[in-house]
């Protein structure tokens, strides 16, 4: 497979660990090590012992059934663990999907949502949204969009970059769709449990549809990216099988210590979600009242869930040479949105981590410098 670089992570590798301020940043704070087994009394005696040999191809027993308990219908042989949410995107489109095949792609998105796909040469239809719109799913655009070959709908709430969150009545609507062309939906759920309201939280596809494939990670929601800990989640044995073989020629199986500190992790998912939700909320807050003060800069669209958010420009500027001269200047990196493919006015803004406030001080400070 040939495949185009991914411009959103070759940006991050050239400037996430040299720029002071980081205010793009797409996971919620992280734990250190000695924080983790902190949790739990006895663990940091178990972590010693851990064994580093081989593990479990499909996951240790363990986590899966840790992973388990997030869903409302899955059992721990229906958990794949892979090594981070990237290779099980990468899995799932090669098992999924063939040369010719139809795909719709919610949109804007990580790129890899559509890039895999059209590498193998599928043809993939953009599900577009706009920010004048509040980022709404239109049901009737992909009704008219679908067609015979269609094989698989790819959506993702809590959106990334967006901030998006679906109603449930419109996700038993696609599901609705999909179910009656029997077409597979990934869904990408990576920022689950950390929606505003507890009773927005969407139930998982995997627990309402049988050709539904949900994806979970680590890194986002509990901030663990250090981990490299994803995961799908899927009632249909066939794609589970299929992915499982796959994975063969990928990781093959996961890192000991990393699984450990997962499983240990996940016995606190509450606890941990729910930090970095008030980290969210406190940072959210200082940002409705930047962007309502500068409005005649920016346009301001708070988020519904999630740790990033999508605003844009009011200004006469390419938001990408705003954002290089906010970090060659001032030190604040921001994520334009022609890194989503997806013009030249919106940019990716992060709070989940607690150092937030003094990245927006400095971005603050560069707005009253220039404009």
């Amino acid at each position: 497979m040939k495949i185009p670089a991914f411009k959103l992570e070759r940006f991050f590798a050239h400037y996430e660990f040299k720029a002071p301020y980081l205010l793009c940043s797409s996971d919620c704070e992280s734990f250190s090590i000695q924080q983790l087994l902190a949790l739990e009394e006895g663990a940091a005696e178990a972590f010693q012992r851990q064994w580093l040999g081989y593990t479990e191809s499909t996951g240790s027993p363990d986590l899966k059934q840790a992973i388990a308990r997030l869903y409302q219908s899955i059992k721990p042989d229906q958990v794949l663990v892979h090594a981070g949410a990237e290779e099980a995107i990468f899995i799932f489109m090669n098992v999924a999907l063939t040369a010719g095949d139809h795909v719709i792609v919610h949109y804007p998105c990580y790129q890899s949502l559509v890039e895999i796909a059209q590498a193998l040469g599928c043809q993939v239809t953009q599900w577009q949204t706009f920010e004048e719109e509040d980022w709404e799913l239109d049901l009737d655009f992909l009704r008219r969009e679908l067609k015979p070959q269609t094989k698989a709908i790819i959506i993702n709430c809590p959106h990334n970059p967006t901030g998006y969150l679906m109603s449930r009545q419109k996700l038993e609507q696609i599901i609705e769709i999909a179910r009656k062309g029997r077409i597979w939906l990934f869904s990408d759920e990576v920022y689950r449990g950390l929606e505003y309201r507890a009773e927005d939280r969407l139930p998982a596809a995997c627990d309402l549809y049988e050709r539904a494939v949900s994806l979970g990670v680590m890194s986002k929601t509990y901030g663990l990216a250090g981990l490299r800990i994803g995961w799908i989640a899927t009632r249909n044995r066939k794609i589970y099988e299929a992915m499982a073989a796959f994975k063969d020629y990928t990781s093959i199986c996961n890192s000991a210590p990393s699984e450990f500190l997962a499983t240990l992790a996940l016995g606190h998912q509450e606890k941990i979600a729910g930090r970095n939700l008030e980290i969210i909320r406190h940072n959210l807050a200082l940002l409705n009242d930047f962007f309502a003060a500068r409005a005649d800069i920016f346009h301001w669209r708070p988020p519904r869930a999630g740790s990033i958010a999508f605003p844009s420009l009011n200004i006469n500027q390419d938001v990408e040479a705003f954002c290089l001269d906010l970090v060659e200047k001032q030190g604040v990196l921001l994520l334009p949105g022609n890194y989503y493919d997806f013009g030249h006015r919106n940019f990716r803004i992060g709070f989940g981590r607690r150092n937030m406030p003094e990245a927006l001080a400095q971005l603050a400070i560069y707005l009253d410098k220039n404009f």
